[in-house]
């Protein structure tokens, strides 16, 4: 309601108040607008919603348990929570909680919801609970662009990037340092479940509740770092191996080396990217920093997803593995990778060794050819998406924990990628035949 308070004002020889009406800006009022007239016809929230309508989303729909003429509370449609995040992811926000802000504080989430309640955790977990959902989706958004001429599957190029994981570097500690924390943290549990049986017990149910939780998940995050040890060992050197460690916040994160020259929790992403419109065919997350061994299962993947086997690989010098080169050239693959200097400085580089197979010096020699070297100048080319997650899809580190959910993240960035590409090709085609976006549905496949 608006505020009549106004100060004392002097009119004539009487010192008067005057009543008037001011604004009031902080109740809710009912605005009378439809949803469907609060964004233009070619907001990027609506064609998004168009074009994930043209998707397969029954993987999803399989999930959900509510049926017509059953108990239960309706589920929330799967096309509304798949088009918040891709319409948040491109514009730069990768926070659930802040996507619950916006959702009534935005014109164009409020929109995407069009009236469906949500909150934070339905949000947060819907990005990581169906991995193998996304990755089904992204298969369908490639063949739709292959569909419509927009992915050239003989050249393609593999980049890593160090994203950082949601884990202080005060975290990791050494197998001894973990056990006696998770002794501490069990009987920590023990003392949470004894203080609610006590009857004059002043918490309340709820809070009685999230000290539970967060006693049972302390302790099964120091299991999973224990679990976790075992391997961090074996990526040590023999003689330091003791000398390992674990997060007890991630158990899966790693310390890597990252841009700038530190070193920081992390997670290896590894796109691979179709070079004609830059569409990504590939995505995979390690707890490894090396690129050494990810060639050969990611051009597997990319067969697997696109039942195409490509001509031409592009890897920078990291990725360069003799044992991976000749195992993806067995296959059919040629590798375009630089070759190493070697020691003497004498010795031509691009000439074959004396322990080199026959594939390893057909590889040296091809670099060495000016084709070699023209075709090598397009893998720069590659790591124009890992460019775009970092500025403008707000990748700078997850907030999420454990390789698998990392991995959802990274597939909701590479579908979000894709479908932007999409969307771009369509308005070219509704523009050049001066017709609608939904019109243009046959042109993809859809």
């Amino acid at each position: 309601m608006a505020s009549t308070s106004s100060p004392d004002i002097e009119i004539g020889s009487k010192l008067r108040r005057l009543r008037l009406r001011k604004a009031n800006r902080h109740d809710v009022v009912r605005v009378p607008a439809r949803l469907e007239d609060l964004i233009s016809q070619d907001h990027l929230a609506r064609l998004i919603w168009e074009v994930v309508g043209r998707l397969d989303l029954s993987a999803f729909h399989a999930q959900i348990k509510v049926c017509e003429g059953e108990s239960g509370a309706p589920a929330i449609d799967p096309k509304i929570l798949i088009t918040l995040w891709l319409y948040a992811i491109s514009q730069g926000v990768s926070s659930a909680r802040e996507i619950d802000e916006l959702r009534v504080a935005h014109i164009a989430y409020m929109w995407i919801c069009g009236g469906v309640c949500l909150n934070y955790h339905t949000i947060s977990d819907f990005r990581t609970h169906y991995e193998q959902e996304l990755d089904k989706l992204m298969t369908q958004v490639v063949k739709h662009l292959d569909a419509a001429g927009l992915v050239e599957l003989s050249t393609q190029g593999q980049d890593g990037m160090r994203v950082r994981a949601s884990a202080g570097a005060a975290s990791f500690r050494r197998q001894p340092t973990l056990e006696k924390v998770l002794e501490q943290a069990q009987s920590r549990e023990a003392e949470v479940e004894q203080a609610g049986q006590v009857e004059n017990d002043q918490r309340t149910e709820r809070q009685k509740a999230a000290q539970e939780r967060a006693a049972r998940e302390r302790v099964a995050r120091l299991e999973a770092a224990l679990e976790e040890m075992p391997a961090a060992r074996a990526a040590k050197k023999p003689d330091e191996k003791d000398k390992a460690r674990v997060s007890s916040t991630d158990a899966e994160a790693r310390v890597m080396k990252m841009p700038d020259g530190g070193y920081r929790p992390a997670y290896n992403w590894q796109f691979s990217v179709e070079l004609s419109n830059f569409v990504i065919t590939g995505v995979d997350v390690v707890n490894i920093g090396s690129d050494k061994a990810q060639m050969e299962p990611m051009v597997k993947q990319v067969v697997k997803r696109t039942q195409q086997l490509p001509k031409n690989w592009l890897v920078d010098g990291g990725f360069i593995k003799f044992t991976a080169i000749e195992a993806l050239a067995a296959l059919g693959v040629v590798i375009f990778g630089p070759v190493p200097e070697p020691r003497d400085e004498n010795r031509d580089r691009y000439a074959a060794s004396s322990t080199d197979s026959d594939v390893i010096a057909e590889w040296r020699q091809r670099m060495g050819t000016d084709e070699g070297k023209a075709t090598y100048k397009q893998r720069s080319l590659v790591e124009l998406p890992n460019a775009h997650a970092r500025s403008r899809y707000g990748i700078q580190q997850v907030r999420v924990r454990g390789r698998r959910k990392v991995r959802c993240v990274a597939l909701w960035v590479a579908i979000t990628h894709n479908l932007l590409i999409w969307i771009r090709h369509l308005r070219q085609v509704a523009s050049s035949s001066g017709g609608q976006l939904q019109e243009c549905g046959a042109s993809v496949g859809a």
